[in-house]
């Protein structure tokens, strides 16, 4: 048997089809587009995986401090403050005077108490006057 020798050089030649020809031009250029759109797309997703951590530090960061009051307070809540903080003063003058109403009471007690002891004490003199 005799061996063909294939050398490839400068003046090599192939031989093909123009139908095959335009069909892997094809096949390659679908290729080619769908490498790029399936990299677009990663890309795509990737930032908006980016921007939706953001999104989440923000909102853990917004959960954290809005409670303590650390980001501000609503208008309506500077309100409501406001309104409580007058309640509060008004509660502590009413415990203000009921305090000095129960003194008064009591002293009143005291007084109606000795009063009356005085006039057992007079009214037992009487008594033994009068036996």
């Amino acid at each position: 048997m005799k061996k063909k020798e294939s050398d490839i050089n400068d003046n090599s030649s192939v031989d093909i089809n123009l139908k095959w020809l335009v069909q892997i031009m094809v096949v390659v250029a679908i290729s080619v587009w769908g490498y790029f759109g399936l990299t677009e797309r990663i890309t795509f997703i990737e930032h908006n995986v980016k921007l939706m951590q953001v999104n989440v530090e923000m909102n853990s960061e917004f959960r954290v401090k809005w409670p303590r009051g650390e980001l501000g307070a609503l208008p309506d809540d500077a309100e409501q403050n406001m309104r409580l903080n007058m309640i509060e003063k008004t509660i502590e003058k009413q415990q203000e005077k009921m305090d000095d109403m129960i003194e008064t009471l009591n002293m009143i007690r005291y007084q109606s108490y000795h009063q009356q002891m005085k006039m057992e004490g007079q009214a037992n003199l009487f008594q033994k006057k009068i036996k």
